[in-house]
């Protein structure tokens, strides 16, 4: 039957999906999109900020800064992946995407968020092996040694969401293309197909949810094992330098995996969490973090203080 086969191909390369915004609050959108905006090019003048000290400075090419650079990167990429085609449904009322779109879209989100966890858990490694072995912190973290971790990080990630493309481009769409959401998300799109989506829940929750908390566990070790060793250090002053260093760190590790494990299981499990109060968090989500990482880093670090510092007293 020719209608068939035409009805397979359509679902194959579905019309533009329409993204809502923030239901329930679109009389507001205009009003939200301000602080968004702010946040937004916070975030983006703070990572670019960070990368320019961080490329142009030669006493912070160190593993710890190299890392931190990757983290600036992926910020950028986590918050221009959403953030821009939010502000445009909120003042153009530019609310179509095309299906390749919303996939592109889902993809660099979802990446750049399981690869922010993965850089999150090597600078816990990294700061493990400079306060707990520091004498052979040169020659454990070689440059040769940061490219695999690197390479293997972000192979890793691609790996783990790269599946949700397939899994969304295998179902048929045929009832409604309205997503109540202001960006693409993987089990959001699914749950718009007239099939059975387990294996899309199955996959989309488990895998992510397997990857963060393995890398939770391992931050925490390292962590335990670098408290250890500090308690051991003859000095109060060499405690308070080495507390310093992982003060910043453990900020943004807190900043990025509390709001991550609440949307996760709230989106999971929240049948009662209202969906305004979901969308809302969700978009926080996606541009506080980028924001305030830089700044963390910025007040927190010494090397990177006292070089933002003498940046700005040198232009004025």
């Amino acid at each position: 039957s020719s209608a068939m086969i035409i009805f397979n191909l359509s679902s194959y390369n579905p019309g533009p999906f329409i993204l809502v915004g923030i239901p329930g609050l679109e009389q507001f959108h205009v009003w939200i999109g301000i602080p968004f905006s702010i946040i937004y090019i916070v975030a983006v003048m703070g990572n670019c900020i960070l990368l320019y000290l961080i490329t142009v400075e030669r006493s912070l090419h160190e593993p710890m800064f190299f890392f931190l650079s990757m983290l600036a990167m992926t910020d950028l990429i986590l918050s221009t992946a959403g953030v821009p085609k939010t502000l445009s449904i909120f003042w153009l009322g530019a609310r179509e995407i095309t299906f390749p779109g919303c996939l592109t879209q889902m993809f660099f989100l979802h990446y750049s968020f399981v690869l922010d966890s993965a850089i999150l858990m090597a600078m816990a490694f990294d700061r493990y092996v400079a306060i707990c072995s520091p004498l052979r912190y040169t020659t454990i973290l070689t440059p040769k040694t940061i490219i695999k971790i690197v390479v293997g990080i972000s192979f890793r990630s691609f790996c783990i969401i790269l599946p949700d493309v397939f899994l969304l481009t295998r179902l048929p769409f045929c009832r409604t293309r309205v997503i109540p959401h202001t960006y693409c998300e993987h089990i959001g799109v699914a749950r718009l197909a007239c099939a059975d989506i387990s294996i899309n829940i199955w996959y989309g929750f488990c895998v992510p949810i397997m990857t963060v908390i393995s890398d939770v566990i391992l931050i925490a070790v390292s962590y335990s094992l670098i408290l250890c060793a500090v308690f051991r250090l003859p000095s109060q002053d060499a405690r308070q330098k080495a507390l310093g260093t992982c003060g910043s760190h453990v900020c943004v590790i807190l900043m990025f995996y509390t709001p991550a494990f609440f949307s996760i299981l709230a989106h999971r499990f929240g049948h009662n969490v209202s969906l305004t109060f979901h969308i809302m968090f969700a978009n926080l989500y996606i541009v506080v973090p980028p924001a305030l990482n830089p700044i963390v880093y910025g007040v927190k670090t010494k090397q990177i203080r006292d070089k933002v510092i003498h940046l700005f007293s040198t232009k004025s």
